[in-house]
């Protein structure tokens, strides 16, 4: 099953299937099931070519993917231009929500560890 140029996986069940796109998670891919009348458990080899088009017609209409992308990256770009807060924590790398960076938010720094040790340096060996 290949929709907007996705291949659903055939082994999995049709709401984790559709969790590939970006932009659809568990909730949205039952949701966009149950709009469609199809149900959930089946394996995308299982589904009929009517309720296909149904799933299809319904994400076509959605916001995912590359255009989901770049609204986001848009949205970004604008708190950077207007230097807001946020803006000026995204350009840095750093947590833009509010968590505290004195300990954690080692992901979003990408796993520095600038503490480890005592801080002096070793002599050299003469």
């Amino acid at each position: 099953m290949r929709i907007l140029g996705i291949t659903v996986p055939d082994n999995k069940q049709l709401w984790v299937g559709l969790t590939v796109f970006y932009g659809i998670g568990f909730s949205k891919a039952r949701k966009i099931l149950s709009e469609a009348g199809v149900k959930a458990e089946l394996k995308p080899t299982d589904v009929s070519t009517e309720d296909e088009a149904k799933i299809r017609k319904i994400i076509e209409t959605m916001k995912i993917e590359g255009d989901l992308r770049r609204e986001k990256m848009a949205n970004i770009k604008r708190l950077k231009d207007i230097k807001s807060y946020r803006g000026s924590r995204h350009s840095r790398g750093l947590p833009s929500r509010g968590q505290r960076t004195k300990t954690n938010s080692r992901t979003v720094r990408g796993n520095v560890r600038k503490t480890m040790g005592s801080g002096r340096r070793k002599l050299e060996k003469k």
